[in-house]
């Protein structure tokens, strides 16, 4: 379970969001990093139960840095407020492959993940992904339309980046065109305070995660060498 501290710094942190009080308060952010690193840890082990194929990643190096990437950003705050953290047979956050996702953050904005969120670095599996829904689309659908999957995760996000026609290359009456037009291939369950501060937390994030690992299977079969 996470400490309601983490939740209590991280919500301290979204009203404070600036060097000076981020440094005064160090200690603090240690230790809620520290938490849900541990609980990270647990996640590890009860996602190698059903699936060995995540093995034991480095998680210090799995985890996203805190600090905002204000390169290219209006929004100046310095910090997140949340934790992110990607666990995938890779071992860190820059692989290629597709894995779960554990986000803690305040306000009912933690979830469980599970997909590739394509950035700039992930770029080659992007067709390769589009190319194995759409040559597969029987079993693809037999995932993510499937009863369970659908009743307890939902559909793959389509928030960010979804183009309007189906892509080059690909038919526009493919019955996979909606999926071809993603650009990011993950989907997000978002947990209560309530839920992630649980002695069920655990339970309750490896029960999502093993209704997603079909999604991630199959993803990962795209993506393999």
């Amino acid at each position: 379970m996470i400490q309601p501290a983490t939740l209590a710094f991280l919500d301290d942190l979204r009203r404070n969001n600036y060097k000076e009080w981020f440094h005064a308060h160090r200690e603090a952010y240690e230790a809620a990093r520290a938490d849900v690193l541990e609980n990270a840890a647990q996640l590890v082990e009860g996602i190698n139960a059903f699936d060995p194929t995540l093995g034991y990643p480095d998680l210090p190096k799995a985890m996203y840095r805190i600090n905002r990437n204000l390169r290219f950003s209006a929004d100046k705050r310095p910090y997140k407020t949340h934790f992110g953290l990607v666990l995938n047979p890779g071992g860190d956050r820059h692989s290629l492959l597709s894995g779960y996702y554990l986000q803690i953050e305040p306000g009912g904005m933690s979830a469980v993940s599970c997909g590739i969120y394509i950035t700039e670095e992930k770029a080659a599996a992007l067709p390769r992904i589009r190319t194995a829904i759409d040559t597969h689309w029987e079993e693809f659908a037999a995932i993510v339309h499937h009863p369970a999957f659908r009743a307890e995760i939902g559909d793959l996000s389509r928030e960010e980046r979804v183009l309007k026609r189906v892509p080059r290359g690909f038919r526009n009456d493919s019955p996979a065109a909606e999926y071809l037009k993603l650009h990011h291939f993950y989907v997000w369950r978002e947990l209560s305070d309530a839920c992630v501060t649980s002695v069920g937390f655990i339970d309750e994030a490896l029960r999502l995660f093993r209704l997603m690992k079909p999604l991630n299977d199959f993803l990962n079969r795209a993506l393999q060498p």
